[in-house]
């Protein structure tokens, strides 16, 4: 990846994260700790990698997303924002009862998401569908799935990962947002799903181990992913939970809290630093 593509990427990564704090803070809820840490995923997936036209939302030929870490929402409808399905002042509705952005992903109300998702552990077996029935119907189309770290201690993530290794869907792409901690703490304080790699590959997996943040990495792994045949691939996408907001960096305690109006304006000072940095 060039220089000058890297940095324009980094540049929207950061204004998706300036759209996670921007609804969190505006509803005084929601979950901005694995938002952030799943920016520069969700970044690369639809500015960069994933075929998708805001002005063709149903395209049968989509590439799908499923986001079945569905509490990241913030981080998905930033990204929808900026990408042009809906506007970006709308990010400030979030969690409002009459908005289309939900708390979690609804393909009823919003435009541009593939699965209503939110109940830890379904979406997977959902995205297992739509790789199995693209490979039934001939179609090339990808689906992407981000996880949890702590969402693959649920039992249905490994069914699914059976179910797709057995089934050998190449066309199914697992993101697991490594970052070491769920609403409770660490993950080997609560459930440690560990060894994460080891556990992929003994269900028939392609896996593959990155820096979350690092878009010369990311796009390697994808590209390898696109190589695979025969096998599903899963990356394990090493991240900071909190990332870019230096108070909420590695915190658990950000995993479900929303800013209030003084860490609201810290944390969009420090965004809008970052993005002047970038234009130098």
């Amino acid at each position: 990846m060039n220089e000058n593509r890297k940095k324009e990427l980094k540049k929207i990564a950061l204004n998706v994260r300036k759209g996670v704090i921007e609804g969190t803070f505006n509803a005084k809820s929601g979950h901005p700790g694995g938002s952030l840490s799943i920016a520069d995923i969700v970044t690369y997936l639809y500015f960069e990698k994933m075929n998708v036209n805001p002005e063709k939302p149903n395209d049968e030929n989509r590439d799908r997303f499923v986001l079945s870490k569905g509490h990241t929402a913030p981080a998905l409808y930033a990204a929808l924002a900026l990408k042009g399905f809906f506007p970006v002042e709308l990010l400030k509705t979030l969690r409002k009862p009459d908005s289309i952005l939900q708390g979690h992903p609804s393909m009823r109300y919003t435009p541009g998401v593939d699965m209503s998702t939110g109940s830890l552990g379904q979406g997977i077996s959902v995205a297992c569908g739509m790789a199995l029935g693209a490979k039934l119907k001939g179609q090339d189309f990808k689906v992407y799935v981000p996880l949890g770290d702590g969402e693959i201690e649920e039992g249905q993530v490994w069914e699914a990962a059976m179910f797709a290794g057995n089934r050998k869907l190449d066309n199914l792409v697992a993101i697991v947002d490594y970052n070491n901690l769920q609403i409770d703490g660490s993950l080997d304080e609560v459930n440690s799903p560990y060894p994460i790699k080891e556990k992929f590959e003994a269900f028939n997996w392609n896996v593959i181990e990155i820096c979350g943040h690092c878009f010369d990495q990311i796009e390697e792994a994808f590209a390898k992913a696109d190589e695979c045949k025969g096998k599903p691939t899963c990356i394990v996408a090493k991240t900071v939970k909190g990332k870019g907001v230096s108070f909420m960096e590695d915190k658990c305690d950000w995993h479900g809290s929303a800013p209030n109006a003084e860490q609201y304006e810290q944390a969009m000072a420090e965004l809008d630093a970052a993005l002047k940095e970038l234009e130098v």
